[in-house]
C-alpha cells in the first residue's frame, strides 16, 4: 500500500512538472501558426483586395510585408464596406488608392503577419499603407522567444524606418495597432518612443501578464492547482526568457503615453477578461485624448469578426489623428 501511494505521488509530481514545462514553453515559444488558405489567396492576388504587397526582410531578420493602396483598381469588398460605414458618419475620406500615413499592425500570440492582411485591406481602403511583421517566436521570425513587449519595444520603430528607407516614403505620420500580445508590444513601443506615433490602438490586451496567466490557470483547474501551475510554468518561462511573469506589466507604462489612445475589448473575453482592458484604460493619463470601446458578446478569438463595426471605429480613430 505504501509503495502504491509513493508511486501515485511520484506520478502526480511528474504530471505537474510536465504540465509546468509545457505551460512555460507555450508562453515563451508558442506553436507557430502555418500559412492558411486565405493567406495564400490574398498573397496570390493582392490587387483583388485593392492593394499591392511589398515583402522584405529587415536587417535583424524580421520578415515584413508593406501593404500599400493601389490606384485605379476596384476596392475589395472589406475595404468598400469600411469606406461606406465611414461615409455614413460624414467623414471626409482620402481618395481610394492614396496613402496619407502608415499604420503598423502587431499580431497576437500564436499569430503571424499574414493574419492581418485583411485588416490591412480595410485600412488601405481609407488611406493608409500598413506595415505587418512577424514578432519573435512567431510566423517566420528567426527569433525563438516571445517576451510580450519587454524585449520587442524597439522593433516597431526600427521596422518602420527600414520600410520607409527601402520604399521611399515618409515615416511620419504613423499609427500603431496591436492585438493581445501585440497590444502589449505596442504599448511598450509607444511609451518608449512617444514622438514616433500619432495614435495608438490596443485590442484585447492585458494590464499585467501575471493577471492574464492567472485567469487562464484558475479557470481551468481552480485557484489552488492553478496557482501551483502558474508558479511552475512561470519558473520555466523565466528560465527561457530571463523575465518573471510579474515583470511584464503594461499598466506600469500606460501613464506615460502621450498620443491619442483607443482601447477596445470584447465583453465576453475568457482569455483576457475585459476588466484587464478597463484597468489599462483607467491608468491612462486623465488629460489624454482616449476612447474606450466595448465589443458586445465578443470573446478573445472572435473580437475582430463580430457584427460590431470595429474596423470603422479603428479607422475613424486613425483618420482623426494620423494625418
Amino acid at each position: 500500500m505504501k509503495k502504491r501511494l509513493m508511486l501515485v505521488a511520484l506520478a502526480l509530481v511528474s504530471l505537474w512538472a510536465l504540465a509546468c514545462w509545457w505551460g512555460g514553453n507555450q508562453m515563451a515559444s508558442p506553436p507557430r501558426r502555418a500559412l492558411q488558405d486565405y493567406h495564400r489567396e490574398f498573397l496570390a492576388n493582392p490587387a483583388a483586395h485593392g492593394v499591392a504587397l511589398k515583402p522584405f526582410t529587415a536587417a535583424d531578420g524580421t520578415p515584413c510585408i508593406l501593404v500599400e493602396p493601389l490606384k485605379g483598381v476596384t476596392l475589395g469588398p472589406r475595404g468598400q464596406t469600411v469606406r461606406d460605414q465611414l461615409a455614413k458618419q460624414q467623414l471626409v475620406l482620402p481618395p481610394p488608392g492614396s496613402a496619407i500615413g502608415t499604420v503598423m499592425l502587431l499580431h497576437g500570440r500564436r499569430g503571424r503577419k499574414e493574419d492581418y492582411l485583411l485588416i490591412a485591406e480595410r485600412l488601405c481602403a481609407v488611406g493608409y499603407r500598413c506595415l505587418l511583421a512577424d514578432l519573435p517566436g512567431h510566423g517566420d521570425h528567426p527569433g525563438t522567444l516571445a517576451c510580450y513587449g519587454m524585449k520587442e519595444a524597439e522593433m516597431p520603430g526600427v521596422l518602420l524606418d527600414a520600410a520607409a528607407a527601402r520604399f521611399h516614403f515618409a515615416a511620419a505620420p504613423a499609427g500603431l495597432i496591436g492585438m493581445s500580445m501585440g497590444g502589449a508590444v505596442a504599448i511598450q513601443a509607444a511609451a518608449k518612443h512617444p514622438q514616433r506615433w500619432a495614435a495608438l490602438g490596443v485590442i484585447s490586451s492585458f494590464d499585467t501578464f501575471e493577471n492574464a496567466v492567472h485567469e487562464q490557470a484558475t479557470s481551468h483547474v481552480g485557484a489552488f492547482l492553478g496557482g501551483l501551475w502558474q508558479s511552475g510554468a512561470g519558473w520555466v518561462f523565466e528560465k527561457k526568457t530571463g523575465l518573471t511573469l510579474g515583470s511584464i506589466r503594461s499598466i506600469d507604462v500606460v501613464p506615460a503615453l502621450t498620443m491619442p489612445t483607443l482601447i477596445a475589448h470584447g465583453t465576453a473575453d475568457s482569455v483576457i477578461p475585459m476588466d484587464c482592458g478597463k484597468r489599462l484604460f483607467a491608468a491612462l493619463p486623465v488629460s489624454l485624448e482616449k476612447k474606450w470601446v466595448e465589443i458586445p458578446g465578443a470573446d478573445h478569438n472572435n473580437v475582430l469578426i463580430t457584427d460590431f463595426p470595429i474596423y470603422a471605429t479603428i479607422a475613424a480613430w486613425m483618420l482623426g489623428h494620423v494625418k
